[in-house]
């Protein structure tokens, strides 16, 4: 037996199936435009991606082939030979020997992106307060978003930096970049004196282990031992063990045999209650509103500081500072320099 269906149930079935059929082919703002501009977009990102990964392996003359460009990009064989077929039929890569290499076209489009996430960088580095495992990872969002002209803007506002904070060049305006200098740690010889000029953000998980060793550009690294697999050294005075391949992630410049690795800076967190020290620096890993926000509570070289007391859990600590007492967590305490004073012992006379 059928079921009789009422006019007015029927006009709002049909409402309800136009009311469906719009929101999915709705022009502009249907699920099937917005689909069909993220499958784009991710095209898009995937593109550029590839473009500067054979920038960057042209720029370290390294080989740049089909399995090295899938294993960056973490996609199939085939995906990417997809993509780099779509990228030559752009006329923006070339390929010979089994090797892809950029034309000058490529080159001038790889160099406007990286230019937009190292300025990115730049800004969370020294702007914000992001923490450092979190500015790569920004950036190469804000890459594929970002206008050149918006990304040169912010560059004026924070005085046209030079190297990114993970000592990588920033591309210039006419595209213009240094040669790639310094070695890898890994390459190095016992005894080798050297200094931290970059530390590869990729891939995450060993950039994360290298931010957590208290490891950064401008570091001074001494050489102690080589062995298979390993290498071991010394970073203002802590020793550290990596292996090759986390090594290979840090590049350093070789010092003049005749320099000294400086000693290792004492810090405000191996200040006892009572004692007092003289600031001597912040650490350059010490960047943006976290270091501004010192210097405002009076730390600066030359400042005298003294532990006054120590919080239930004992983080933080209270320091006596400028004539008053501000509380600084053992985390901050690590990136200030200090050198104690000693206080003086009178005898009385007998």
């Amino acid at each position: 037996m059928l079921l009789a269906i009422s006019p007015g149930s029927s006009l709002l079935i049909g409402l309800g199936v136009l009311a469906l059929l719009l929101w999915f082919f709705w022009p502009k703002r249907g699920l099937l435009s917005k689909w069909t501009r993220s499958s784009m977009n991710t095209q898009r990102v995937l593109l550029e991606d590839a473009l500067k990964f054979v920038f960057d392996c042209e720029y370290k003359n390294a080989p740049c082939g089909l399995n090295s460009v899938a294993g960056n990009l973490n996609i199939s064989t085939d995906k990417a030979a997809k993509l780099l077929d779509r990228l030559r039929d752009m006329g923006l890569i070339d390929m010979k020997n089994q090797q892809f290499e950029l034309t000058d076209t490529g080159r001038s489009y790889a160099l406007r992106i990286i230019r937009v996430h190292r300025i990115w960088e730049r800004y969370l580095a020294d702007e914000t307060s992001l923490g450092e495992r979190e500015w790569h990872g920004e950036a190469d969002y804000k890459e594929h978003l970002m206008s050149i002209e918006a990304a040169n803007k912010l560059a004026e506002q924070m005085g046209n930096p030079v190297f990114d904070p993970h000592g990588d060049p920033i591309p210039s305006k006419k595209g213009e970049l240094p040669d790639h200098r310094g070695q890898a740690l890994s390459s190095l010889q016992e005894g080798d004196i050297a200094r931290i000029v970059h530390i590869e953000d990729e891939p995450p998980a060993i950039y994360e282990q290298l931010v957590a060793l208290g490891l950064y550009p401008g570091m001074e690294v001494y050489v102690l031992d080589i062995t298979e697999g390993k290498i071991t050294f010394a970073a203002e005075g802590e020793e550290c063990i990596l292996t090759s391949l986390f090594a290979s992630s840090i590049t350093v410049e070789l010092m003049p045999e005749k320099e000294e690795v400086k000693p290792k800076n004492e810090v405000l967190s191996s200040l006892k209650i009572g004692e007092k020290a003289r600031i001597t620096g912040l650490s350059p890993n010490c960047r943006g509103q976290q270091r501004r926000r010192l210097m405002d509570l009076g730390i600066v070289p030359g400042t005298i500081i003294s532990a006054e007391m120590q919080s239930a859990s004992g983080d933080p600590i209270g320091y006596r500072i400028l004539g008053a007492t501000i509380a600084i967590r053992k985390s901050q305490t690590q990136l200030i320099f200090i050198e104690k004073i000693k206080e003086e012992v009178h005898e009385s006379a007998t």
